[in-house]
């Protein structure tokens, strides 16, 4: 009697990967697969910032004025002259804030300087007869540390390295300017050339994830400057009330620390109560602190979910992960670009994955992107 054939080897290894623990195995394999190239793409962009923050930048900026420039080429005006009005008149935003500070903290330096000698001799009684009382030997050591610090042979390497650093902000700052005069002026035209590149099964959803992203970065932008401003309004009220000085260019500071969610207007809050702790002495501080954390549950329960809970969907919890990994991998910067990047990723997952297809979405036309359709 013969003997069944055997089974032949290519179909036993075929069984190894049908059954639960095989598919299980190719998902794996695939999982990894994908991990690699998303870990070679953020490797090959973290090595050049210089490029990539700039374009990431310009991105974000050129979303939240495109509806400028909409507006005016609506009202009759040139769609050149309406970029290159709309782009001054930002530039000349910027530059004015910066001058301002400028002249204000010249005008008041001799008076901070003042405050603050009178504010070190308060702060020393303090330490002295406080509730921890700190002797001045104590004092001396912490001063002897500081100074050694700042007079170490590491800080000429230091200032060199911050030498070049101010270069590389001034090119940055350079290339994002031309980078977002041409996203302004060409942004249709550029994204078409980049969907050329997908298959073109895949063109018209690519294009709906792209005019999405753009709407919740410019949402997001203009949201994060609402309330920014009422934070710095806030804080730089208190701080003028309270006689605190350089007021207006701590508000701004809060203003500007404010694009870094949760965190960012907070911190440069203590930094204004640090001031005033310096100049003004405990007392005046601590009403200054209680005005910081009182602005901070302002943003938090109030401003952030009417202006900007519709706009990124994102929970807490994720944005907080958002700013750590954001801040490892790329420092200020990058908790600067982290929500904003984590909210145009999670857009273009729902939109890929149908899951953005609801009827209050936004809309395929009147994107940031059309500010200048192809002619």
């Amino acid at each position: 009697m013969s003997e069944p054939p055997a089974t032949p080897p290519r179909r036993q290894v075929a069984d190894l990967w049908s059954d639960g623990l095989g598919r299980a195995g190719t998902r794996s394999v695939q999982a990894l697969a994908v991990g690699a190239l998303i870990w070679a793409v953020v490797w090959v962009l973290l090595r050049i910032p210089l490029v990539v923050i700039p374009v990431v930048i310009a991105a974000i900026l050129a979303c939240a004025i495109a509806p400028l420039v909409r507006w005016l080429h609506a009202h009759g005006w040139p769609r050149a002259l309406a970029v290159l009005s709309s782009f001054v008149a930002i530039l000349a935003v910027f530059g004015g804030i910066i001058t301002g500070i400028v002249f204000l903290v010249r005008a008041q330096a001799h008076e901070l300087a003042e405050r603050f000698t009178a504010g070190l001799e308060q702060l020393h009684s303090f330490l002295n007869t406080g509730p921890a009382r700190i002797s001045d030997e104590q004092i001396a050591q912490a001063r002897d540390s500081i100074q050694h610090f700042f007079t170490s042979g590491s800080i000429g390497a230091e200032a060199l390295t911050g030498a070049r650093t101010a270069g590389e902000i001034v090119t940055s700052l350079i290339l994002m300017a031309v980078i977002l005069f041409f996203f302004l002026k060409d942004g249709r035209q550029i994204l078409e050339f980049l969907l050329w590149f997908m298959p073109p099964s895949h063109r018209d959803r690519a294009r709906l994830a792209a005019n999405r992203s753009a709407l919740v970065l410019g949402g997001y932008v203009r949201g994060t400057v609402m309330v920014a401003a009422a934070d710095a309004v806030i804080v730089g009220i208190g701080l003028q009330v309270l006689g605190v000085p350089l007021a207006l260019p701590l508000a701004v500071f809060v203003f500007i620390g404010g694009f870094i969610p949760i965190l960012g207007a907070t911190l440069a809050g203590f930094v204004a109560v640090g001031i005033a702790l310096i100049s003004n002495g405990p007392v005046v501080a601590l009403v200054a602190l209680i005005v910081v954390l009182a602005a901070n549950q302002i943003e938090h329960h109030l401003l952030q979910p009417l202006l900007m809970g519709r706009v990124l969907s994102i929970h807490g919890l994720a944005i907080l992960l958002a700013l750590a990994s954001g801040t490892v991998l790329a420092g200020i910067i990058g908790a600067l670009l982290a929500v904003p990047v984590t909210a145009v990723a999670w857009t273009v997952i729902k939109t890929w994955t149908g899951r953005g297809e609801s009827a209050d979405g936004p809309p395929l036309s009147g994107s940031s992107w059309d500010a200048s359709p192809a002619e």
